[in-house]
């Protein structure tokens, strides 16, 4: 893999992890069988070293999965723009990897997640939605086999 070429912006491994871990949403891009590249943008949550998200039971993502799982994951933390510099501060996490359907019990432990994430004071209720939900989608469990992060502040 490429590395960041400003290395004095890059931070380490486990900064990358925590930025990655913190930020709202992310981008996964794909690519279709004839090259053409997707991004769209998805919550997700990090679990024992993997990206989780969940999607339709078909689609544009688990297509271009089917025919090739690689993967590119990027999220954006913090960021502002610093109009009298011409500059701006951010923090950004690039993730490289492999794209699979997760197992039943992943999805059942990445939707509780989610949920704990994105709404944690409305766990019961969120329950209840997720069980409804559960069948209704799919999981896909990214791999991170390479994780770049720049923080410049």
């Amino acid at each position: 893999m490429r590395r960041v070429r400003d290395t004095e912006k890059q931070v380490t491994r486990d900064e990358a992890m925590s930025i990655l871990k913190a930020a709202e949403y992310g981008v996964l891009s794909t690519v279709d069988k004839d090259g053409q590249p997707y991004g769209v943008p998805l919550n997700y949550i990090v679990l024992d070293e993997a990206i989780y998200l969940h999607c339709a039971l078909a689609g544009h993502k688990l297509d271009n999965i089917s025919q090739n799982s690689q993967v590119c994951f990027t999220v954006v933390g913090y960021s502002e723009i610093v109009p009298s510099s011409f500059t701006a501060n951010y923090e950004s996490v690039v993730v490289f990897g492999k794209a699979i359907l997760a197992s039943e019990p992943e999805k059942i432990k990445m939707l509780t997640e989610l949920v704990k994430k994105y709404s944690p004071e409305f766990q019961d209720k969120g329950m209840k939605v997720l069980d409804a939900f559960k069948d209704k989608c799919a999981v896909i469990r990214i791999k991170i086999e390479d994780i770049t992060g720049v923080k410049k502040r």
